[in-house]
Formats: C-alpha cells, structure tokens, sequence
C-alpha cells in the first residue's frame, strides 16, 4: 500500500516579512530547515544592504520537510507566516 502524504501549504507575506535576513527568527527556530532567505536585488561587486526592505526574499526551500509544529508562526514579529493543511 503506497502512502501518499500531502505536504502543508506556506504562504508568507512579503509585504509584512520585508527584512528576513535581519530576523531570520523562523529559520533559527524551524527544527527541520523548511526556510531560507535569498538576495533578490543584486549588483555587480556591491554587497546587498540586508536593512533595506525588500533586498533578502524569505522563501520556502522545503516544504516536505514541514511538520506543522507551527514554532515558526509563533515567533514571526510581523505575522507574515500561515501554514494550511489540507
């Protein structure tokens, strides 16, 4: 019998979750690495200023990996995060 698990949908809000790379408070308290944050504005040897809104995207890498211990809402500042499960 084959056991097909569905994986809990994550949506962030990037009009609340403007400076990821200076929280980062879902990454350090995610047990299983589900978040990541990426550099979106980029420029040819200049380093991206993380305190600028909107420089650092928060980003989902591994959904699969979520357990749905919800650690990562409870510590978001601004309530960027919501995890569904269908």
């Amino acid at each position: 019998m084959v056991s097909l698990r569905k994986f809990p949908r994550i949506t962030i809000d990037l009009e609340k979750c403007t400076v990821p790379f200076l929280c980062k408070k879902c990454i350090q308290i995610c047990p299983t690495a589900v978040f990541s944050v990426r550099s979106i504005k980029e420029e040819r040897l200049k380093e991206a200023d993380p305190r600028v809104d909107g420089t650092y995207v928060l980003s989902v890498q591994r959904r699969d990996k979520c357990t749905v211990c919800n650690r990562c809402l409870e510590v978001c500042p601004v309530a960027a995060l919501k995890i569904e499960v269908a």
